[in-house]
């Protein structure tokens, strides 16, 4: 893509409502516009991240056999009031009439139609496992919407939902989902702490959210220092030895518990990307929800429920990889891959290497934003330090005379001076 064509407005200066690292870059980077409180319009450059974990999210899960639908946003309140949880949210949910005087809400969540698709279609047992998943956009009226897509009122979410013939099959989707999670979180170079939590509206009787560390987080982490040793990457452990690790957040920590020593325990602050929980019949008993079992018998089905905040982790990742010039992205969400800065534009030996190299990396599929433009070099490199994309190729008077490209590491700053193709070898690799 090149700067000249595309949409990048930039902002110099910082609003004064963003009050943290990641609303701020998000608005001067130009990847949202606020619309109005904890509404967002998602511009081009902070949808193609989303779109990148979104992806991520929905490559995992089908690994993990879950299968993608797609819901409705609108919800007839009925199911709501069928399973009692219609005063459950209270003004956080939004409720409206159609022009035929019917109730509908904006969904904040969708255990209820689920569940209603589910009994429409499943008879039998022998249909179980089945655990499926949408990614959509929900609606919460926060009383407070803050920090920028941290904390907004319309969200883009994923929520799974699994249903079995037994608990002890619930229970074996649920660790399923604990050890998908986190592989989804690690391939966005995210280290989330799985922590013990309250099972909330949603209910059930086993909960676990995952926490990413960050000082603007909202939840008291309390955790095995080992997880310090696994974001630090000098210890590599699965998901399932995580599993084995203490963690908990705010009033489930009870220090008299706690099953580490004391220069075992550290605490932060988290931000919550997402949330899983063994439901149990909480909601196929308040609706009723049998198939038939082995014996021809009504069996009641068991549930889980899994949730992802698909744009909230944009919010996340920018927390936990910044620096004072802007955004660090790691390569699987980046927006492109490689910016690509021509700093004299008009220059014949510049525009020709640019040229160049723009399509060798465009032939190679790696997505690549070439600035074009005749802004002075300090505004652009600026401009790519502010986007955080994870490679720079810096090309100049003096260096494209001897057909030479500076590469560059944002995370690192590591610079080396190489021929094209030397260039292209490192990108490749």
């Amino acid at each position: 893509m090149r700067l000249s064509h595309y949409f990048l407005p930039l902002l110099k200066e910082t609003p004064a409502e963003a009050s943290i690292v990641s609303h701020r870059y998000m608005l001067r980077a130009g990847m949202i516009r606020q619309q109005a409180a904890g509404i967002y319009t998602w511009l081009p450059l902070g949808l193609r991240v989303l779109q990148k974990v979104e992806a991520i999210v929905a490559d995992e899960l089908e690994k993990a056999g879950c299968v993608r639908v797609l819901m409705p946003t609108l919800q007839p309140t009925e199911l709501w009031k069928e399973s009692g949880r219609y005063d459950a949210l209270g003004k956080e949910m939004l409720r409206f009439l159609d022009r035929a005087e019917r109730e509908l809400l904006y969904s904040p969540t969708c255990e209820e139609m689920i569940i209603d698709n589910f009994r429409t279609y499943v008879r039998s047992y022998k249909a179980l496992p089945l655990n499926l998943y949408q990614i959509n956009w929900k609606f919460r009226d926060e009383i407070r919407p803050r920090f920028g897509v941290m904390r907004g009122r319309e969200f883009l979410m994923k929520d799974g939902y699994s249903f079995h013939a037994s608990l002890d099959d619930a229970k074996r989707e649920y660790s399923a989902m604990y050890d998908a999670y986190h592989r989804i979180f690690q391939r966005m170079g995210l280290t989330a702490i799985a922590v013990s939590a309250d099972s909330g509206a949603i209910g059930g009787n086993l909960s676990h959210e995952f926490q990413v560390l960050a000082e603007t987080g909202e939840s008291q982490v309390y955790y095995d220092a080992t997880f310090d040793d696994i974001r630090a990457g000098s210890v590599q452990m699965s998901g399932e030895q995580m599993r084995e690790l203490y963690a908990a957040a705010d009033e489930l920590h009870v220090p008299e518990k706690c099953p580490l020593p004391e220069e075992k325990l550290r605490t932060a602050r988290g931000i919550e990307v997402g949330h899983i929980f063994l439901l149990g019949r909480k909601y196929t008993d308040a609706m009723g929800i049998d198939v038939d079992g082995p014996d021809g018998k009504p069996l009641r089905v068991e549930m889980g429920t899994y949730g992802i905040g698909v744009s909230r982790l944009l919010g996340a990742i920018i927390e936990a990889s910044h620096d004072e010039a802007g955004i660090i992205w790691p390569e699987s969400v980046a927006p492109f891959k490689v910016g690509l800065v021509n700093i004299r534009v008009g220059d014949a030996a510049c525009d020709t290497l640019s040229n160049q190299t723009y399509d060798a990396l465009s032939a190679q599929g790696i997505d690549v934003l070439y600035d074009d433009t005749e802004e002075r070099a300090g505004a652009k490199f600026s401009t790519m330090d502010l986007i955080g994309l994870p490679w720079q190729i810096i090309i100049g008077p003096k260096n494209a005379a001897e057909g030479k490209v500076e590469l560059k590491n944002r995370r690192t700053a590591e610079r080396h001076l190489l021929a094209l193709d030397e260039a292209m070898n490192m990108l490749s690799a």
